[in-house]
């Protein structure tokens, strides 16, 4: 696992074994533990520009299942949510298909900030993020982590990673003394332009479910 950063109003300072302990003292004033946001975080002056806003994770503070996109669009810069806009309405429609409701997960993305032209995320501005994504893990503690699109796998995963082939796959990541389970899925996006990959999105959706559902118990050959 890449060893992320914690971006915010403090000096930098790798994640090391002690990562909690660092997580906690590094976000200082931008990262709020209670309600899993950040305020005020200026460490990628390109993000504040092009920013209207900070853009969090929503849902429970308690969720079984974690959805990690790459970073918010136009619409949830606007609306201050993430994937709200068309990918977010593909989202929405397969968590109904297998039973989930929006508000039953919990959403976020890798960068909190809307990048320029919606252009990818540079590296630099990924690891600035890292930390507030990896505190909003270990509080959360969900039973599992679902990345949506290549981007978000292979930042979290710290590999090149062929999303297309590799969708359904289930990885682990450490976050310091936590290991989490990681399901990989194309990005809700795809299936718009590519409808052939409507049916590996909403299997894997799928998949997500059930492994929630039995409490995680699912092991690596059932996603095999």
């Amino acid at each position: 696992m890449p060893t992320g950063t914690l971006s915010g109003c403090m000096d930098e300072r790798r994640l090391g074994s002690d990562a909690e302990e660092a997580a906690e003292e590094h976000a200082g004033d931008c990262w709020n533990g209670d309600t899993l946001s950040v305020t005020g975080c200026t460490r990628c002056p390109d993000l504040v520009d092009s920013r209207g806003q900070i853009v969090d994770g929503v849902g429970p503070s308690d969720a079984d299942l974690l959805f990690v996109g790459e970073a918010p669009g136009a619409t949830e810069d606007e609306r201050g949510e993430p994937f709200v806009g068309r990918s977010g309405d593909v989202l929405d429609d397969a968590l109904r298909a297998v039973g989930l409701d929006r508000t039953d997960v919990r959403i976020t993305n890798c960068v909190r900030c809307r990048p320029p032209d919606n252009r990818d995320p540079a590296t630099e501005e990924l690891g600035h993020c890292r930390g507030y994504l990896e505190a909003e893990l270990r509080a959360l503690d969900p039973e599992l982590v679902v990345t949506l699109g290549k981007v978000p796998a292979e930042h979290v995963l710290g590999r090149s990673v062929a999303v297309t082939s590799e969708a359904g796959s289930l990885e682990e990541l450490d976050v310091g003394p936590e290991r989490f389970r990681v399901l990989l899925s194309v990005h809700p996006a795809a299936t718009l332009y590519d409808p052939g990959q409507r049916e590996v999105f909403t299997e894997t959706i799928a998949r997500a479910a059930e492994y929630a559902g039995d409490g995680g118990q699912a092991t690596f050959g059932d996603f095999g």
